[in-house]
């Protein structure tokens, strides 16, 4: 049953590719993409269509150049693991606990607890059918559950796994509307997309019942919290919204590259990942101002962005890690090769999830 769901998609996206690239627009791709309830069955990212022949790393979008600066550019064959997770299924979305790397397997619907001092499995939870990112707050992770493709019967919900037990605590009858999109935790509650009218949604943990309700812009997506706000990309609109916790009100809307998706925060700013062109767009966080628009070479579907060790980290298929400084705005490090799924910067690693090679695999940070 899944492994046919899985086909029938990546069918789907291969021929949706085609007509794109007769139409001949980036900004068509993201359009579309954006108005897709789910990017994928089980939540798997467009990458995963990419490794299948679709539009991501088939050669049928924009392609993925990188940047042309002299002594940038590396090979992930020249990387040595600190050590390689298998993960059954498709590993993507991660988030970090203080003890732990977490990545969810759409196919398997699962959610894998990775042990950093063992660099073994820990733990596998099951879960509905995990998408649109992980979550940690509260003693807690935060799974996102899809409506899988097809199904009529399922509503997206929202799984909570307590880190100590490693059970799923209690289920929260509201989700994601987008397979690529994003979760996060503020000091006073979790948030999502819910709606793609444009419905920013607040979970009280106290309670695992939404408490608050924030319009945004219609098809929003991506969600994290940081520099004192929790920020909202919006792909059709290229905005990304900055909203007060506590308040539950808008405080930015801010124009950035097209196709924001990817978010995160870092060095007071908050930062996009634009599937449109693949620039990152960095905010003030303190004026609501762009600042810049990095170029990453780096368009398309799928990706993830993150911040750790003092930099900027974005992954996309083909070109699984660029690292960007944020004292020069500029790409520094760019490494080609397999992988390119989802990445976090954690207990002096980079952990990059390798959906098509059903692993997680573990890099020093200050790798050359």
């Amino acid at each position: 049953m899944k492994k046919s769901r899985f086909l029938h998609y990546a069918f789907l996206q291969k021929s949706l590719a085609v007509g794109l690239a007769v139409l001949g627009t980036a900004a068509t791709v993201v359009v579309m993409r954006a108005q897709d309830p789910q990017a994928a069955p089980g939540g798997a990212k467009s990458t995963d269509a990419a490794k299948k022949g679709g539009r991501g790393g088939g050669g049928k979008g924009p392609p993925r150049t990188g940047v042309s600066t002299p002594g940038v550019r590396r090979e992930m064959s020249a990387l040595t693991p600190i050590a390689t997770f298998p993960v059954e299924g498709n590993p993507d979305w991660q988030v970090t606990s203080e003890d732990a790397e977490w990545v969810t397997s759409g196919s398997k619907n699962t959610v894998t607890r990775l042990d950093p001092k063992t660099n073994m499995v820990a733990a596998v939870v099951t879960v509905p059918s995990p998408c649109s990112g992980l979550a940690f707050g509260f003693g807690s992770i935060w799974s996102p559950n899809c409506k899988p493709r097809g199904e009529t019967t399922v509503t997206p919900t929202v799984s909570r796994i307590d880190i100590k037990t490693n059970m799923v605590v209690a289920t929260i009858p509201v989700g994601p509307v987008q397979g690529e999109g994003g979760i996060a935790a503020s000091p006073d509650g979790v948030w999502l997309v819910t709606d793609a009218k444009g419905v920013l949604s607040k979970i009280d943990p106290k309670t695992n019942k939404v408490v608050a309700e924030v319009t945004v812009p219609a098809g929003s997506a991506g969600v994290t919290y940081g520099e004192g706000y929790v920020w909202v990309s919006s792909p059709m609109a290229n905005m990304m919204t900055a909203v007060d916790s506590k308040t539950n009100k808008v405080v930015y809307s801010v124009p950035v590259g097209p196709g924001p998706r990817f978010v995160t925060t870092g060095a007071g700013s908050a930062w996009s990942f634009n599937q449109g062109d693949g620039t990152v767009s960095r905010i003030d966080a303190k004026t609501g101002k762009l600042i810049v628009n990095i170029e990453t070479g780096c368009p398309g579907g799928g990706g993830e962005l993150a911040f750790g060790e003092g930099y900027v980290w974005a992954t996309n298929s083909q070109i699984p890690i660029t690292q960007i400084d944020p004292k020069t705005n500029a790409v520094v490090k760019q490494w080609f090769g397999p992988g390119g799924d989802s990445l976090r910067i954690a207990f002096g690693s980079i952990f990059l999830s390798n959906l098509s090679l059903h692993t997680v695999t573990r890099y020093d940070v200050k790798q050359p």
